[in-house]
């Protein structure tokens, strides 16, 4: 019998003192009740992600669930915007008290935090992953049927925090119809199998703008590959949601809520059958 080098890893005998691989995944505040989590990710910046995080929690609100939005992104909050809250978090012994909506979705974001909104926040990596995960840990989400994710784009520390520490249940990956985005799709998905986490659709934003006054359809960023990419990586089509001036409009205006299209409808109901 060979000496033990107390590596289980490169070791076949099964002894007492054989240990497995330990979770990383951090536990909740002890009064947050979370169903769901999903991870609403993309591999570069400025396809629409906070806007497909913001409308998908919105459905799922009007849907009668109890939504509540994570805003991962720390270096660019833009989720409170988008639902027109200024108001600063509150905080009680038990831990953080995140904001309410117009219509009741919490939301808990560093510019609820940040003495003036538009402070930047220039701090290194690791202390910027160690914040969202306090969004998990030390964040009260009381009765949340469906937490959203909101997470900057690419591989970095923050999303590997997230996969990492907080319980994923699956991820939406956002996209824009150029040619580039197959390799940036390409690089979510190889990061969500490597990290276990299921891939539950792809949304295509700016995919299409119908005019106003003949309802054609134009292809101003060009045609849409959305579906051979979805097909190759086997993955469904969630929703494509066209360039919309009254949605980027309410956005401005902090009314997202207010907005009355339902192009993500379907999505959020298909999201909560898996």
């Amino acid at each position: 019998m060979s000496e033990c080098t107390h590596d289980c890893s490169s070791c076949g005998s099964d002894c007492a003192s054989r240990t497995e691989p330990q979770s990383l995944i951090e536990k909740p505040n002890a009064m947050s009740n979370i169903g769901k989590v999903i991870g609403v990710v993309s591999g570069k910046g400025g396809v629409g992600k906070t806007l497909v995080s913001s409308l998908l929690a919105v459905s799922l609100q009007r849907m009668g669930k109890n939504v509540g939005i994570l805003d991962a992104d720390i270096t660019g909050p833009s989720v409170p915007k988008a639902f027109g809250i200024h108001q600063k978090a509150d905080a009680c012994e038990f831990g953080i008290i995140p904001a309410k909506s117009k219509m009741g979705i919490d939301v808990m974001s560093v510019n609820l935090l940040l003495e003036n909104e538009s402070d930047p926040v220039v701090w290194r990596g690791p202390v910027i992953a160690g914040v969202v995960k306090q969004f998990w840990t030390d964040v009260i989400w009381k009765d949340i049927d469906c937490l959203v994710v909101d997470m900057p784009p690419g591989t970095g520390d923050v999303p590997l925090t997230v996969f990492q520490s907080i319980p994923v249940n699956g991820i939406v990956i956002v996209t824009s119809p150029q040619e580039l985005v197959s390799m940036i799709v390409e690089k979510a998905v190889k990061m969500a199998k490597l990290m276990n986490i299921p891939i539950l659709g792809i949304i295509e934003n700016m995919s299409y703008y119908e005019c106003p006054d003949c309802g054609k359809r134009h292809s101003i960023y060009g045609e849409s590959h959305i579906d051979d990419i979805a097909k190759q990586y086997d993955i469904p089509v969630l929703a494509k949601l066209p360039i919309c001036t009254d949605l980027a409009k309410h956005c401005d205006q902090g009314t997202v809520e207010l907005f009355e299209g339902d192009w993500l409808d379907k999505a959020a109901e298909d999201i909560l059958e898996k």
